[in-house]
């Protein structure tokens, strides 16, 4: 069974604390997977790139690395690498931002031009009264309906002291949901692709 390759992408919420954590089960598992992280800028508020053992992209390496008709084009190169796309986590912004076909950063313009036959999964998280706004059930049906795959979230204490839905699917939990929609765990038993 070859490598398979897991673009991880993350929004900024809180919850992106937890990325080296998520990064650190997908590249620890027993199935071989490289792992790239897509970031927006806020989401880098709660953790250090630098820090982390894998490729880390921005908006502005997209900007940067094209120059002339006939250079990669980093959105389009990201998406042809990928045999996934997991957003842990997708917060409010860029879940509205998704589900209206903005695609104004580098997360977003992958997503847009995502190859929907490959898994997009995706983890919410955002304040419980943000989670239970009627904009959010709306955004959560048209995500579905493109066929990419939830990973609920949790009802827990968030960092800002309210109690509630709205807290990001816990680490291990979205490692295995990311490990079960890899297109190579689908049919262990082929040993060939058609």
């Amino acid at each position: 069974m070859g490598e398979s390759n897991v673009l991880v992408a993350c929004t900024g919420s809180v919850a992106s604390i937890k990325i080296p954590k998520l990064i650190e089960h997908l590249t620890n598992s027993h199935t071989k997977i490289e792992v790239r992280l897509v970031t927006t800028q806020n989401a880098t508020h709660f953790f250090n790139p630098e820090e982390l053992p894998v490729k880390v992209h921005r908006d502005a390496e997209e900007w940067e690395s094209w120059k002339k008709i006939g250079d990669p084009v980093l959105h389009i190169e990201l998406r042809r690498w990928a045999d996934l796309m997991v957003i842990a986590p997708l917060d409010a912004n860029t879940m509205a931002k998704i589900t209206n076909g903005i695609c104004d950063n580098l997360l977003t313009c992958i997503v847009r031009a995502w190859d929907m036959k490959r898994p997009l999964l995706f983890a919410p998280a955002m304040n419980t009264h943000m989670w239970e706004h009627p904009l959010t059930a709306q955004h959560l049906t048209t995500l579905k309906g493109l066929g990419y795959q939830e990973i609920p979230c949790i009802r827990k204490t968030l960092a800002c002291g309210d109690t509630g839905y709205g807290a990001m699917a816990e680490v291990e939990t979205i490692a295995a949901q990311v490990m079960a929609a890899l297109p190579s765990q689908q049919h262990p038993t082929t040993s060939q692709q058609s």
